[in-house]
């Protein structure tokens, strides 16, 4: 599968609908091409559902479903969910997911900070997952997702070009600061991604797994507020997330590693994540790796029929989370 190219053709359609997605494009002075879907720009909900497609290398659909109006599956597992569903479906789900949207990596230099993701990670492909399932490439140019509140510099730009191994002007860089209309939507559209990842740390054979879908609540737009940004994108997926997965093979293995996949196996599960995000002193990788997964998992194995589901909805958590109150807090991508 080719991961950039696929991305690619979705940043050419956010550059050439820009006035209507609210998004701006600048080609840097050393020719990267970054586009700002909400740093400085307003962005939309349209520019969101193009940015997680793109994380995806265009081999997922999103779209969103508005209150009301849920898919009857999410509806049977939260009755009048007062917000919108972010939806997200892939019959590629590893390459999707895994060796394009997963934010595996942090770009961190001593004036700039983002999480990144997006296909850009196969070309550099120094993450161990590669080893797992493969889908490093070559691309003759790269796209990558930046979750960061401010454009990234020219040093930076330069550093993923040369990691990616593309000239810099063939590097597009799709920038969006959590609490943005678009930088929320394309976080919460991970549920999905999640769960692939859960399952890869579960040391699951991904093999397997053949289809994939997730919903979580789109979570209301902090202004200008990470912090608490952060801490509503991940409670939706943590406390309000339900995936799908069709897979193959035996019930015995899903009825042993579906306990495991959801958020319910961290002991941290039932705190707000904004609260123990503070706790681990704003650091991701501190907190309890088990709490990063669906709320709820449907796993259906296509060979027996049967069904086997895990974990449950929160909605009091996830009502208590988006309508916090905006906190006066650090930018904690500053």
């Amino acid at each position: 599968m080719h991961l950039n190219a696929g991305a690619l053709r979705l940043a050419e359609e956010i550059l050439s609908r820009s006035a209507e997605l609210g998004v701006a494009c600048h080609t840097t002075a050393v020719g990267v091409r970054v586009i700002d879907c909400g740093v400085k720009a307003e962005g939309s909900v349209e520019a969101g559902v193009l940015l997680a497609r793109a994380a995806m290398a265009g081999l997922g659909a999103v779209h969103v479903e508005q209150p009301g109006h849920p898919s009857e599956a999410f509806e049977s597992v939260w009755p009048a969910c007062e917000w919108p569903i972010v939806a997200v479906t892939s019959d590629a789900p590893l390459a999707a997911c895994l060796a394009a949207q997963y934010a595996g990596w942090k770009v961190s230099t001593p004036h700039y900070f983002a999480m990144a993701s997006g296909p850009i990670r196969a070309a550099i492909g120094r993450e161990d997952l590669f080893d797992d399932i493969g889908m490093r490439e070559r691309p003759d140019a790269a796209v990558g997702l930046l979750e960061a509140s401010k454009l990234p510099p020219d040093d930076v730009c330069l550093m993923l070009a040369a990691d990616a191994g593309v000239a810099a002007d063939k590097l597009v860089l799709l920038v969006a600061r959590t609490a943005s209309i678009a930088g929320t939507l394309q976080v919460i559209a991970r549920s999905l991604e999640t769960a692939l990842h859960k399952l890869h740390e579960l040391h699951f054979d991904l093999r397997r797994i053949r289809k994939g879908s997730g919903r979580a609540p789109l979570a209301p737009v902090p202004r200008k507020d990470d912090l608490v940004a952060i801490g509503r994108t991940n409670d939706a997926i943590l406390y309000g997330g339900h995936v799908v997965l069709e897979v193959t093979g035996d019930d015995a293995s899903l009825i042993e590693v579906g306990p495991q996949m959801v958020s319910r196996a961290s002991a941290d599960y039932g705190v707000p994540f904004c609260t123990l995000f503070e706790q681990a002193g704003r650091d991701f990788y501190a907190i309890d790796p088990a709490l990063f997964a669906p709320a709820l998992v449907d796993l259906v194995n296509l060979d027996t029929g049967h069904r086997h589901r895990f974990g449950g909805i929160a909605p009091e958590i996830v009502r208590t989370s988006f309508t916090t109150p905006q906190a006066a807090t650090a930018d904690p991508g500053a």
